[in-house]
């Protein structure tokens, strides 16, 4: 079994991202054909974010270190270090209000 460091992963892709033109790093953690789920985790530089999207199925964020809003056409939700956000079935965006990494984990199914 191997052991991953959240927080290197954290230090890392938050440097990464702010060196990207696109203020974003992500890297999946955890996944493959054996596993039911799928981890990955993305960071995004203050004022960056992931336009409006499909739901990837069940799905959760944790908050990492940061802050972030989670919107859903008029409604959002906003998580902090520490934070566990359910997003809901819908079409959705993700914004980072400070520097922030998150780990979205997602349900595979079939």
């Amino acid at each position: 079994m191997q052991t991953i460091s959240l927080d290197t992963q954290v230090r890392e892709h938050l440097e990464r991202a702010a060196g990207a033109n696109s203020g974003r790093s992500a890297a999946t953690v955890y996944a493959g054909n054996e596993h039911g789920l799928r981890q990955t985790i993305l960071a995004l530089t203050a004022g960056s974010g992931l336009a409006e999207h499909d739901s990837p199925g069940d799905a959760t964020l944790l908050v990492l270190r940061g802050h972030v809003r989670l919107t859903v056409g008029e409604s959002s939700w906003e998580g902090r270090t520490g934070d566990l956000v359910p997003i809901p079935l819908a079409r959705h965006s993700l914004d980072a209000i400070e520097d922030s990494a998150v780990l979205l984990t997602v349900a595979k199914s079939g």
